[in-house]
């Protein structure tokens, strides 16, 4: 997963509208996810595309509480995924982790220690985590593309406003701590296996993920 450099203008703008994942085989994946219960989040399409390792991204479940991230958690184990982190508390809160058959590796977390109510089954947020070499020169080139910065921690991590689609929102974490917050090696080459739709002009970034004009996404679940 070597970088690429883009010659796409700075000038243009862009927001993110879609998340499509290339998997091997489309239906087997949208069984999965429409049990996993994010179907309706990401788009699927079928690609053979070499991919070893860490692919440099994480897709997150932002969640109400610690029974409804063990809710998602088991509901993935139980539809196909490997588990990587079973449920567990940390500084931050509450999450685990597991791989879809896919090679996707989801993170399901809540910034809540306990429960206040029963499992909802229900997600507040998504996020992608791009994991870049460079955070704040990654943080650079997205902004002068047209995105906003929401929130920027040095050079570990930098989150930016929802787009206009509101269903997936863009991150960045350095890739060693990404791995490592996922409990997987960092190594991996080829294909990131994820396509991300932009409102504006296609590029791809300096960490070689492809932005591509947005289409009318299909969502795993249909």
């Amino acid at each position: 997963m070597a970088p690429t450099t883009s010659t796409t203008s700075t000038a243009s703008t862009t927001s993110l509208a879609s998340v499509t994942l290339e998997v091997t085989d489309p239906e087997a994946a949208r069984r999965f996810y429409t049990a996993f219960g994010v179907g309706d989040r990401i788009g699927l399409r079928a690609s053979d595309a070499p991919s070893t390792g860490f692919r440099g991204f994480t897709l997150a479940l932002t969640v109400a509480g610690p029974a409804t991230v063990d809710g998602f958690v088991a509901a993935a184990v139980a539809a196909g995924a490997t588990p990587l982190k079973p449920g567990a508390k940390s500084l931050w809160g509450y999450g685990g982790v597991v791989q879809a058959p896919d090679g996707t590796v989801w993170k399901v977390a809540t910034s809540a220690k306990k429960d206040t109510g029963p499992a909802t089954g229900e997600i507040d947020e998504v996020v992608l985590l791009l994991g870049v070499q460079d955070v704040k020169a990654a943080k650079r080139f997205y902004a002068d593309r047209g995105l906003t910065v929401a929130r920027s921690f040095g050079g570990k991590y930098a989150e930016f406003a929802a787009g206009e689609s509101g269903v997936v929102k863009l991150a960045l974490y350095k890739r060693g701590g990404l791995a490592k917050d996922l409990g997987v090696p960092a190594e991996g080459a080829g294909s990131h296996r994820v396509v991300l739709g932009s409102t504006g002009a296609p590029f791809t970034d300096p960490d070689g993920f492809v932005w591509e004009a947005a289409a009318p996404r299909t969502p795993a679940s249909s």
